[in-house]
């Protein structure tokens, strides 16, 4: 059983950065697709950035330049380092672990930029 466990959202200015975690538990984390979604109010739940097992990333065009998406097998962990934040990124975020089974989710991490 995957849990998934996502850290380091909060409220940040505009032009700020954030940089969220997502901890993982279970076995063979390395040879899963990773991603961060998020989903703002009223809208739905969207793609901001996926990382493979063979470390391709691919990014929405709204968080390219700006977001960057990385993992640590070993920790088991994936990141999503966020500059140059903007009030439309307002948002909870969620971390995701894709397997040929299912998808796993967490709990997701509250994002407000706002000055």
């Amino acid at each position: 059983q995957v849990q998934l466990v996502e850290s380091g959202g909060g409220l940040v200015q505009p032009g700020g950065s954030l940089r969220l975690s997502c901890a993982a538990s279970g076995n063979f984390f390395s040879i899963y697709d990773l991603g961060w979604y998020r989903q703002a109010p009223g809208k739905q739940r969207e793609l901001v950035a996926s990382i493979t097992s063979g470390f391709s990333t691919i990014y929405a065009d709204s968080a390219k330049g700006r977001f960057t998406i990385s993992r640590d097998n070993p920790k088991k962990t994936v990141y999503l380092q966020m500059n140059n934040l903007k009030p439309v990124d307002t948002a909870v975020y969620y971390c995701n672990l894709h397997s040929v089974y299912r998808d796993y989710w967490g709990q997701g991490t509250q994002v407000t930029v706002s000055s």
